[in-house]
């Protein structure tokens, strides 16, 4: 059983007919969510049949099947899109005091935010290389499932009423500057410099069915794999580690570890408090796969 948030009246989720649903949109589609959480799946199908007046789910397969703009409609529903800048400051402190003096001695520097959502965390990210000497060498991967979320990150724009929030944040993560430095206010909107995605490239990505494209020094998937099984979470823990050069860093978020991950031998705890991971330097890639590398 599960209860529509914003709908009174609790609708029931087939497993059968969940199973068709996701099975179909994987043919049609490509986009794979069998493996998600079962019980936050179940919320968002419950939403998804609250807000489409649908029963069963077999009417939210005919309409997906049938129509690519309503499965545009309904993409959102499966991505997680709740984030701010600088979420966590420590976190981002951390990165400033212990990774990137690390990452300051190599020449240039590759880095992955894997479910960047709307942006946030990737304009936190291009400040704090941008403080610390490295942006300019550097080139951020900002990547997504939903194409939408993926326009509003490349645009840069938000309500200015989270700018508060923003400039809390920026401080406790030790911002060296004004916050307000970089971002214009107009008519109740912040607009971030362009500066600050003179180095990114977005891109549509899928954690569960795509593969390793890059050779990252840093990687950030913070608040994407709880809503995973445990079994596609390690698909995406053994990608990542495809994905880091040796010695790179992986940063997740607060309730998500490599604990019990089939590849924690391959890690060190770098900053334990944080769930920052660094790969060993002769770290071994899980048989059949191989190395990621540059585009």
């Amino acid at each position: 059983m599960a209860q529509s948030e914003g709908h009174s009246r609790v609708i029931h989720i087939d497993p059968i007919e969940r199973h068709l649903l996701l099975e179909g949109i994987f043919l049609r589609y490509g986009h794979d969510f069998r493996q998600y959480a079962v019980a936050s799946l179940n919320r968002r199908l419950a939403d998804m049949m609250g807000k489409f007046g649908e029963t069963h789910l077999l009417g939210l397969l005919h309409k997906t099947l049938h129509s690519p703009d309503f499965f545009r409609q309904i993409l959102p529903y499966f991505t997680i899109n709740t984030t701010e800048f600088f979420r966590d400051p420590s976190f981002f402190k951390s990165l400033r005091e212990q990774v990137l003096p690390v990452l300051k001695t190599y020449p240039s520097l590759n880095v992955w935010i894997a479910g960047c959502s709307t942006g946030e965390e990737l304009y936190s990210l291009a400040i704090l290389l941008k403080e610390e000497g490295l942006y300019s060498r550097a080139t951020i991967y900002a990547t997504d499932i939903n194409p939408q979320v993926l326009r509003k990150a490349s645009d840069g724009i938000y309500d200015l009423s989270v700018m508060q929030s923003f400039a809390r944040n920026y401080v406790q993560a030790g911002g060296k500057f004004s916050p307000s430095d970089y971002y214009t206010a107009e008519y109740g909107l912040a607009r971030f410099d362009p500066a600050l995605r003179e180095n990114v490239m977005f891109s549509e990505h899928n954690l569960a069915t795509d593969e390793a494209f890059v050779e990252a020094h840093l990687i950030l998937c913070r608040n994407v794999l709880i809503y995973f099984s445990r079994e596609l979470q390690h698909r995406v823990h053994g990608l990542f580690l495809r994905s880091l050069a040796p010695g790179g860093y992986l940063g997740l978020g607060s309730k998500e570890t490599l604990r019990f991950s089939n590849v924690v031998t391959q890690f060190n705890t770098s900053i334990e408090h944080e769930h920052i991971y660094r790969a060993k330097r002769h770290a071994q890639v899980p048989s059949g796969e191989s190395p990621g590398r540059s585009p």
